[in-house]
């Protein structure tokens, strides 16, 4: 098989990260057979130093002509004082609209071997297994107006509007539902219905498209809960479907789960176009150069990409499989190592799982699960 992937590396440690990613899919080109053409892009602060953009028009050429896009992480303090439509998450919003990616899927598992640097107790995380679907062209990040004013009597105020249509909200919770029935059929809807009349219409369209499957579970849950909830019983969810700003907020608070942001990785999916694939975590500008940030969120994206782009099910397990094998063996980063434990550099991650997915053992362990 020959694809081609479009490769934003973006800022901070996204370049170091993505290129783990590229080692590991060569890994996975050499072993299985197949061929990965890498053409690069830029985007966020990177661009908007060489361009004066935080998304150049090439850049979304490359992407919209590939089977594929990975991209690592934009943003740092360097940028934070340029004017909003300057900043490089304008550059992540608008790659978003650009390729009509509505949907962002976070998996959050458990892993026995990164446990221990989990703030919760063993016994409330362990067996958790959750599929949180995020909404990703509607909602505050981009309705309009939002912007700053000066009162008559001289007070600065500010407006941000919350804006989205119904059929935004049906494709994302129909793909929930669909996403779900492949799962243990259940989905927790999440709102702020007592509040939000955007919520109110989010809950009654749930249950308009709770009615098209009724082999699975819906329950609605106010934000609120659903933030206390995921830390005081996370086992519980399945698939967690919400909108733009909560997703992106629960889904970071998902992540302790697996004691780090480091360890999750995302799909975002498109109607039409190639899909993106990117770790949940930001550019950590504080490390970048050091050796120290965690490839695996990364590595799992690309593991995504091998299953939902490609179809590459066995691949994207001889993947996931080397990761856990490393893991287990008690090679961490920093990130996910207790105090006092020995510790490998980004580099040394991505080399064991890269010889892990080439080790004939390895992978015909693999085979056999899929054969």
């Amino acid at each position: 098989m020959k694809k081609r992937i479009a490769v934003l590396p973006g800022d901070g440690i996204g370049k170091e990260v993505t290129k783990g990613a590229i080692n590991v899919l060569q890994a996975v080109g050499e072993r299985f057979g197949h061929q990965f053409e890498f053409t690069y892009g830029s985007i966020g602060g990177g661009a908007i130093d060489a361009h004066g953009t935080p998304l150049p028009e090439e850049t979304i050429e490359v992407c919209k002509k590939s089977d594929a896009v990975l991209l690592g992480a934009v943003g740092g303090p360097k940028w934070e004082t340029l004017p909003g439509h300057l900043r490089p998450e304008k550059g992540l919003l608008r790659i978003r609209k650009e390729l009509n990616l509505y949907a962002n899927l976070r998996p959050v598992s458990y892993y026995s071997s990164t446990a221990a640097t989990s703030p919760l107790r063993q016994e409330v995380i362990e067996g958790a297994d959750m599929l949180v679907v995020r909404e990703l062209t509607g909602g505050l990040y981009f309705g309009k107006p939002s912007e700053r004013s000066t009162a008559e009597n001289g007070e600065d105020s500010v407006v941000d509007t919350l804006f989205y249509k119904k059929s935004e909200m049906e494709r994302v919770i129909r793909l929930a539902f669909q996403l779900a029935e492949k799962r243990d059929k259940k989905v927790t809807s999440v709102d702020k219905a007592n509040v939000l009349e955007s919520s109110r219409m989010w809950r009654e369209t749930a249950e308009e498209i709770a009615k098209e499957h009724p082999a699975v579970k819906l329950e609605h849950m106010l934000v609120d809960n659903a933030a206390m909830q995921l830390i005081r019983n996370p086992k519980q969810f399945d698939v967690l479907v919400t909108e733009n700003l909560f997703g992106d907020i629960l889904s970071d608070e998902a992540s302790v789960l697996t004691g780090s942001l480091g360890m999750l990785p995302s799909a975002s999916i498109s109607e039409n176009g190639p899909y993106l694939y990117e770790p949940i975590h930001g550019s950590a500008p504080d490390i970048e150069g050091k050796n120290i940030a965690n490839p695996i969120a990364m590595i799992l994206s690309a593991a995504m990409m091998l299953r939902t782009s490609f179809n590459l099910d066995k691949e994207a397990a001889a993947v996931e499989n080397a990761v856990k094998q490393v893991l287990e063996s008690g090679s961490k980063t920093s990130d996910i190592a207790l105090p006092g434990q020995k510790t490998i550099g980004t580099a040394e991650m991505i080399e064991e799982i890269k010889a892990t997915i080439l080790d004939n053992q390895a992978v015909m362990n693999i085979m056999g699960v899929y054969s």
